[in-house]
């Protein structure tokens, strides 16, 4: 009998992370659930189990906690044996300018955002390098775009580029694979997470429906780019255009921001991920 895949999900209750255990399970992985929010991961949890007895594995987690992170990886081996891939999806956004954000709030976005991404890997390297698996972050368009009013978000977000960008290069001849997932507006949660990093259920989202991707369609298009073991995977059409606008013809985006930086005291970031 072929011996299942497993794939650790951080972030996994709710938006890209749940929609991934979804994903990753149909493509028939085993996956271990990694969030704050038991109660919204023994659901997610049970129904996937209901689809393929044994399949999901629930585990409260912060992914600001290195022994957090530790004991989830022993519990993901003893339950299963192996771990053939990561994906380090958790997250927030702070958002405000400069002038009001304390060093604090930007220390704590990075803590999540990045500090989280890199004892992530160096708790599960060893076992990637066993089974020659991937390990996927999900970054943003704002690792590429930074925006009035984002800057800690952005920060974050470039940081993870340029750390995923040299542990492709330094995981080449150990078999493991590093992609980078760069979403645009995705239907998740995120944008109803404060600076604190607290979720507000009631919260408005202020992006158009018109112009956001379904959280599955984002987990079917990073899942595939991780399996496939692709370096990148940029995520919604306008996310796509606003890279190539950001890399190549920036001045066109100056009006925009002149714009924003002018009339909204808050920028909701321009991503995707569910905590």
């Amino acid at each position: 009998m072929k011996t299942q895949k497993v794939v650790m999900i951080t972030g996994a209750s709710a938006g890209i992370g749940a929609a991934l255990a979804r994903q990753f399970q149909s493509s028939g992985f085993q996956v271990v659930l990694l969030a704050r929010r038991m109660e919204r991961l023994e659901v997610l949890a049970k129904n996937l189990n209901s689809v393929r007895a044994g399949s999901a594995l629930a585990l409260e987690c912060d992914v600001t906690h290195a022994e957090q992170l530790k004991t989830a990886v022993g519990s993901a081996l003893a339950a299963f044996g192996r771990i053939d891939g990561f994906v380090a999806n958790a997250g927030f956004g702070v958002a405000g300018k400069v002038e009001s954000l304390s060093v604090g709030d930007y220390r704590r976005q990075f803590e999540t955002n990045v500090f989280s991404v890199i004892e992530s890997f160096k708790q599960v390297q060893g076992e990637l390098e066993k089974s020659r698996g991937f390990f996927t972050v999900v970054g943003s368009v704002n690792s590429y775009l930074s925006l009035p009013t984002a800057s800690a978000y952005a920060m974050s977000k470039f940081a993870v580029r340029a750390f995923t960008e040299a542990l492709y290069w330094e995981m080449k001849g150990n078999g493991v694979s590093i992609t980078l997932a760069c979403p645009g507006f995705i239907e998740t949660e995120i944008r109803k997470v404060n600076n604190e990093g607290v979720f507000h259920e009631r919260a408005r989202d202020p992006v158009p429906e018109w112009i956001m991707m379904s959280a599955d369609q984002a987990a079917g298009l990073i899942a595939r780019a991780s399996i496939k073991r692709k370096k990148e995977v940029r995520v919604t059409l306008h996310g796509k255009v606003l890279i190539f606008i950001a890399r190549h013809m920036p001045w066109v985006l100056s009006p925009f921001l002149n714009r924003v930086s002018r009339g909204r005291e808050k920028w909701n970031e321009v991503d995707s991920e569910g905590r």
